[in-house]
Order: structure tokens, then sequence, then C-alpha cells
């Protein structure tokens, strides 16, 4: 379930990939259709870069039911590492899925332009758009259209009495069967909260340095650091973990699989994702892009976002979600969340993590 977190820092990545080639696009503001255009079927042919459970069948089927004549090729990424060097390589998309914790790498190799919020139908109703990270130099990048907590979920048959801190997690119940995914951001920022700092993701250098070690001494207490959803799921499915760092979505496709597991918002506090989508700087139908991007912002659509485990971003939705939903979807769950942002010095939380896994 979208969204795990940076597999890799892009900021530590761009210089392993940046040989294979970036920008080369036009990086000024992307002209929205006019109105009465954006209301006309898109033809021709759009090329969509995003996570796998963004496009959906059931997400996308109403929007192709609606534009008949336009040929959709979908690629999706798994890891924002891979989404990375695919497009410093070379690979073309008009519209590629944002998460404002990755944005800066994109805008760093040119390969985003800005968005005409004129073009965007319910921008106005959005929540999340003041988030920090949306706009760049003065200019929108993307369009947020889901977003996410994380917090701690376990396992309610072998945890009855439950789990609701990280410091609990920590108390040396749950010795070997604790799970948290397997990169910087996660891992270092469950230890930050746990100490109780203010920010896991603008640490001071002493303070990264106390994450780290923290996660160096209580390491025989962590049974892995899966590297996907999956990877967490089967962790649950098979015993092997009972408690974790993990997505509320993660959570929800546990209990698909039928694992008897709650989330929780731990006291320590929960970080949100949030995710949207912009148009790349190599895009060759505009018009399509933003007729999607409205899609994708349309109540409809967001209360078929609210079905699969996420918070939505247009309270207009609300009406329509499913009553087993609201509480999850609603913007409002996540307003006092940390938001998951880019660090200033992402290459030291690198660094850091690496001497977590070699510690």
């Amino acid at each position: 379930m979208k969204k795990w977190l940076l597999t890799a820092l892009f900021a530590v990545a761009a210089v392993a990939i940046s040989a294979c080639g970036s920008g080369g696009g036009d990086t000024s503001e992307a002209v929205a259709p006019s109105k009465a255009d954006l209301e006309k079927p898109a033809t021709g042919t759009l090329r969509v870069f995003a996570y796998d459970d963004t496009v959906t069948d059931q997400q996308l089927d109403p929007f192709r039911k609606a534009n008949p004549d336009l040929d959709m090729k979908i690629a999706t990424f798994n890891s924002n590492e891979e989404a990375a060097a695919k497009l410093a390589g070379g690979f073309e998309a008009d519209v590629v899925e944002v998460c404002l914790d990755e944005a800066g790498s994109l805008l760093q190799r040119n390969q985003l332009r800005p968005i005409d919020t004129k073009g965007v139908t319910d921008w106005d109703e959005l929540s999340f758009k003041d988030e920090p990270g949306v706009r760049q130099n003065g200019n929108v990048i993307m369009v947020p259209l889901s977003s996410g907590p994380y917090g701690i979920n376990y396992n309610t048959q072998e945890v009855p009495g439950g789990v609701d801190s990280y410091k609990q997690m920590f108390d040396g119940d749950y010795d070997g069967r604790i799970a948290i995914p397997g990169d910087p951001l996660a891992t270092l920022g469950v230890a930050a909260l746990t100490l109780g700092f203010d920010d896991p993701f603008d640490m001071s250098p002493d303070e990264l340095d106390q994450a780290k070690q923290f996660l160096i001494d209580h390491k025989s207490q962590i049974r892995a650091f899966p590297e996907s959803d999956s990877d967490m799921v089967n962790l649950f499915k098979s015993g092997e973990a009972i408690v974790a760092n993990n997505g509320r979505g993660t959570n929800q496709d546990m209990e698909a699989e039928g694992i008897p597991v709650k989330w929780v918002a731990p006291k320590e506090g929960t970080w949100a994702w949030v995710c949207g989508l912009g148009i790349t700087s190599k895009a060759k139908n505009i018009d399509a892009a933003y007729k999607l991007i409205n899609y994708y912002a349309s109540p409809k659509a967001q209360a078929i976002s609210a079905e699969n485990g996420f918070v939505i971003t247009n309270p207009k939705a609300m009406p329509l979600v499913p009553q087993q939903y609201k509480e999850t979807a609603d913007p409002e769950s996540i307003k006092d969340s940390i938001p998951l942002t880019e660090p200033s010095d992402p290459e030291a939380y690198t660094r850091a993590w690496q001497e977590v896994r070699t510690g």
C-alpha cells in the first residue's frame, strides 16, 4: 500500500545516476487548456508513471470510460530509487506521481513543469495544497491527491493488551519480532520519536547521531527491515513480526489477508506523507494530463481512493465515502501529523542508516 517510504534518498542517488542523463525538457509553466477544452474527452496518448496502487483498474476505469479515444500507457515503480533512475535515464512520461519528500530531486534534474492551477478544477478545495514543498520558488509543482499516516500496528492475538507508543514497542516484550520499513527516514524517524525529538526529518547532527546509536543498540530487537509492503505483510503472516512501524493502508492490506491486526497512532506522534501528480518536463499531451489530474481530484475518484485506504485531499468527496472508511479518509484525521519531508541534509540520513545496517 502506498506510500512505502524512500528506499534511497535522492540527493545520494542523483550522484550515482546523473551520468544516465537528466533534464532536457521544458520547465516553463504547463499552460492549462481552456475550461471548454477541459470538458471535452481527451484524445491522443497519455503516458502515466506512478506507484502501482495509484493506477489500479478500479481507480482508472471511470476515466477510461469517459475518454474512450485516449490511449493510456501506464508504467509503475515500486520505489523512488527506481523511479529516479528511470526518469534520469531518459524514460519519458506526461504525468508522474510526486511525493513531497522526493520532489526536490526531480526539480534538480529539471523533470517537472510548474502547474497552472487555473486548470485544476477543485484546486481551491484541496487539503494539503499549502504544505511545504507543493510550491517551489513560487511555482506549484504537484497537485496533492492522496495522503496517509505512519504509526504502529500489531497482531491483536499475539499482543492482546496493545501497543500505544514506540517506547513500549522497544521495552523488551517484543524482542526479535519488531519490523520497521528498511529505509533511512522510517528507521531514523522511529528512533527520533522514541527519543522524544520534535521533528524526525530535521534532526541536528547530535540528534541524528543519537537516533543512529539507538537503532544500533536495539538492533537485536528488530526482526527485519522489510523493503516493500508485501514483505511487511508476509512477516506478519508468518508470525515473524507482531509489531511494526507501518502505514494505515498496509494494516488494511493485512486485514484483507485475514491477519488479526490493529493500527494505532503512537503517543509520540505520527508522520504523514502527501503525494499527487505532476506534469513532466517532457510531457507531450498537456491537455490530457490536466484532465487526468482533474479526474483524480474529483469527488468520485477521491471516494475510490478512500476505499483503497488513503486519506483523501478533496473534502467534497466525503459524502461519497462509504461509512466504514469515513474516519480514515478524512483529511482532518491527520491534521496534527508531522509532514514527511526531505531532510535538509539527506546524505547525513543515508550515512547514518548505512552505519545502522553495518553496525
